[in-house]
């Protein structure tokens, strides 16, 4: 399953203005001028959009939050400042979690590695936040369930993961990184019998079989849990499915531009 930093951005329409990559192709003082342009002129929400996008485009969501905070103050109703606004809170708390990460792996004391968990845990709360405002708000985005049960998973509130993917259980679209999420949580508690039921639940379906990007890493789970279980005729079934959905997902690879 994808990453949930990528998984964030799913929805809604992007806008020319607050494009990160258009951004950074800017020239080079477009920044300073959008400052000046938005102390003589305020009511504009573009120059917002525009200069948060400078700040993300150079790595620097911190000052594009602070941007999207002041915006938000002023455009109150206008979804692609909130948007935004949640994007940089997701890329700031990311962006802290891999300097800790970064700086543990080099300096693994004791206080770094507390750091580290807080980084980590801010992180996952800073998901469920932004992910559950964007569900109160477009209930149907059921792509975001997927984005608060991984939030959740690690936090190790297993239940309640399992809980919110409730809906994602019978849709075609998202039946397969649901059970994968679902068969994590109940391996986590001791539950390995009904981990390995979720797994071929995702993994196996005949009638909408999973794309391979999500068999491989629930069947390969499911190997996991089988050979802890002892199943070894289970274990052989499910090594022979990853060894063919590798092979699909490495032939859709060779195939990308």
């Amino acid at each position: 399953m994808a990453s949930s930093a990528d998984q964030t951005e799913t929805a809604g329409e992007s806008t020319t203005t607050g494009d990160p990559q258009r951004a950074s192709r800017a020239t080079p003082g477009r920044r300073q001028q959008l400052e000046q342009l938005i102390r003589e002129n305020a009511v504009e929400v573009e120059l917002y959009l525009e200069l948060a996008a400078l700040h993300r485009a150079e790595d620097r969501p911190l000052e594009a939050k602070r941007v999207l905070k002041d915006a938000l103050q002023l455009f109150k109703n206008d979804e692609r400042v909130l948007w935004q606004y949640e994007e940089a809170v997701l890329a700031r708390s990311m962006q802290q979690m891999r300097e800790v990460a970064e700086l543990a792996a080099r300096l693994n004391t004791p206080e770094i590695q507390r750091e580290l968990t807080r980084s980590q845990t801010d992180w996952a709360n800073r998901r469920l936040e932004v992910c559950r405002a964007r569900l109160a708000r477009d209930p149907e985005k059921h792509a975001f369930r997927l984005v608060v049960a991984e939030a959740l998973f690690d936090l190790e509130m297993y239940k309640e993961a399992c809980d919110d993917l409730i809906p994602c259980y019978e849709m075609d679209a998202f039946i397969a990184p649901a059970r994968l999420i679902q068969g994590k949580c109940l391996a986590a508690e001791g539950n390995l019998l009904a981990a390995l039921a979720a797994f071929r639940a995702g993994a196996m379906r005949r009638s909408v079989p999973a794309a391979a990007k999500y068999r491989v890493p629930t069947l390969a789970a499911a190997c996991d849990v089988a050979k802890q279980l002892g199943l070894q005729l289970s274990y052989q079934r499910y090594a022979h499915a990853l060894e063919i959905a590798e092979q699909e997902l490495a032939g859709e690879k060779a195939g990308q531009p």
